[in-house]
C-alpha cells in the first residue's frame, strides 16, 4: 500500500480508489509515510482528511446542556400538575401537551439565533394567548371544537417554533426547508432516543422488581414523564452539535419509502374498491383515509426538502413525481367524500375542518408537482420545487389559527 501511495500521490482519483479500497490500511500506510511527504499540498490535504478529528460534540455548549436540564426538570414538575393540584389529568393533557414540547424549543432557537427582543415578545406573547384561550375554554370533551382547538393549537405552535428557526434572515424559504429537514432528523432521533430509553426504563423496573422493590408507578410519574418532555430537547442538541448524526440518515429514510409508499398506494386504491370501502358513508374509514395521506404528504415534503440538487438522481424524482400524483387522486377521493357528506347530512365543524385541510394539501400538492415535472424537463432545480413547499407553509398556519380560535366563535362549544 505505501509504494501505491507514493506512485500516485499526485493523481487525486487513484489515491481515492485506493483509499476506499481499504481505508483502515491507506491511514496506516499513509500516516506511515507522512513524515516524508512534508511539504506537498496533496498529502497536507490528505493528513487534515484522514487525521482531523475536531470535536464530535461541541464542548462549548455547557449552556446548552444547562438549558436543557432546567428545562426537562421544569417541564417534569409541570407533567406533574394533574397530581399535585388535582387537575382532571385528561383534561390538562389534552390542553397542555403541545406547551410541553414547543415553548422550550422555541426559547432555545430563539437564544441560539440572538432573535431581537421584539420577535421574542411577539412568539412568547403569541404563546401565552393560546394558553390562555385553550384552558379557558369549556370542559365539554365531546364537543367537536373543544377536540379541533386543541388539536390545531400544536400547529400553531409548531409555527412559532418554525418562526424562531427561521430567526431574522431574509432568505426565509431556504430556512423554511431547513426547519422542514430538521423536523425530519428530529423524529428519527427521537426515535433512536425513545428506543433507548424504554429499553432502560425496562431494564431498570425489572431489576428493582427482582430485588423485591416495586418502583414501575413512581419512576414512570417522575422519571418517565421528566424524561420523555426532555427527548425533544436533547434530540435537537445532539442534531446541532453533531448534524452528521442524522443529517445523512433522513434522506437514506425517506429515499427507502417514497418508493415503498408509492407501491403501497397504488396497490391500495383499487383493493379499497374491491374490498367495498366506502370513504363516503364510512367515517372511521374516512378518519384513516386522511390520517394516510398526511403521513404520505409528510414523507413527500421531507424527500423533497432532504437533499441538495447535485445529489438528487432523475428516478428519485420521478418517484416523488409519482407519489405526489397518486397522493392527489387520494385527496381527491377524500375530499369528494367530505363534500358528499356535507351535502347529505349538512355542515359540522369536523367536516369543515376537514375540508378546509384536504383542500390546502390539494392546492400544495399541485404546485409542488409542476414544479416537479419542470426539474424533470430540465428547465429548473429541484430548488424550486422547495420553494414551493416553503412559501405555502404560513397558509396552514393561518388555517389552524382558523380552527382554534375562529371555529368555536362560529360553531359554538
Amino acid at each position: 500500500m505505501k509504494t501505491e501511495i507514493c506512485t500516485h500521490l499526485n493523481n487525486p482519483v487513484q489515491l481515492e480508489i485506493l483509499y476506499r479500497t481499504n481505508r483502515a490500511a491507506f491511514k496506516q500506510s499513509f500516516n506511515d509515510l507522512l513524515p516524508t511527504l512534508k511539504g506537498n499540498i496533496i498529502a497536507e490535504c490528505w493528513d487534515a482528511r484522514l487525521n482531523y478529528t475536531g470535536r464530535t460534540i461541541d464542548r462549548s455548549t455547557r449552556m446548552d446542556l444547562i438549558f436543557i436540564t432546567v428545562a426537562a426538570i421544569t417541564l417534569g414538575f409541570i407533567g406533574q400538575f394533574p397530581t399535585v393540584f388535582g387537575i382532571d389529568s385528561d383534561f390538562f393533557y389534552s390542553r397542555n401537551i403541545g406547551f410541553m414540547v414547543f415553548p422550550p424549543l422555541t426559547m432555545y432557537f430563539a437564544w441560539k439565533h440572538r432573535l431581537p427582543a421584539a420577535k421574542i415578545a411577539f412568539l412568547f406573547g403569541a404563546m401565552l394567548i393560546c394558553l390562555l384561550f385553550i384552558n379557558l375554554m369549556p370542559d365539554i370533551p365531546t364537543s367537536d371544537t373543544v377536540v379541533l382547538s386543541c388539536f390545531h393549537l400544536i400547529l400553531i405552535l409548531w409555527s412559532i417554533l418554525g418562526i424562531a428557526f427561521v430567526g431574522s434572515t431574509r432568505d426565509r424559504s431556504e430556512q423554511r426547508i431547513r426547519f422542514l429537514t430538521y423536523n425530519g432528523d428530529l423524529l428519527v432521533m427521537m426515535a433512536l432516543i425513545s428506543m433507548g430509553g424504554a429499553i432502560l426504563s425496562g431494564i431498570t423496573v425489572n431489576l428493582f422488581s427482582a430485588i423485591g422493590f416495586n418502583i414501575e408507578e413512581a419512576y414512570f410519574r417522575y422519571v418517565g414523564i421528566t424524561g420523555a418532555v426532555a427527548i425533544p430537547l436533547v434530540a435537537t442538541y445532539l442534531i446541532r452539535s453533531n448534524p452528521q448524526l442524522v443529517g445523512k440518515i433522513s434522506p437514506i429514510i425517506a429515499r427507502i419509502f417514497c418508493p415503498l409508499v408509492l407501491a403501497m398506494l397504488i396497490i391500495f386504491l383499487p383493493a379499497m374498491v374491491y374490498g367495498g370501502k366506502d370513504p363516503y358513508t364510512d367515517r372511521e374509514f374516512l378518519l384513516i383515509f386522511n390520517i394516510l395521506l398526511i403521513g404520505v404528504m409528510a414523507i413527500i415534503f421531507f424527500s423533497i426538502a432532504g437533499t441538495s440538487d447535485r445529489a438528487r438522481r432523475r428516478t428519485e424524482v420521478w418517484v416523488i413525481t409519482l407519489l405526489a400524483i397518486v397522493t392527489v387522486v387520494v385527496n381527491a377521493v377524500a375530499l369528494s367524500a367530505i363534500l358528499f357528506r356535507i351535502t347529505e347530512w349538512g355542515i359540522t365543524p369536523n367536516r369543515v375542518a376537514v375540508l378546509g385541510a384536504n383542500l390546502l394539501a390539494i392546492v400544495n400538492l399541485l404546485l409542488a408537482i409542476v414544479q416537479l415535472f419542470s426539474v424533470l424537463r430540465g428547465s429548473a432545480p429541484i430548488d424550486k420545487v422547495q420553494n414551493a413547499v416553503a412559501r405555502y407553509l404560513p397558509v396552514y398556519c393561518l388555517w389552524a389559527i382558523a380552527v382554534t380560535f375562529i371555529f368555536p366563535l362560529v360553531f359554538g362549544w
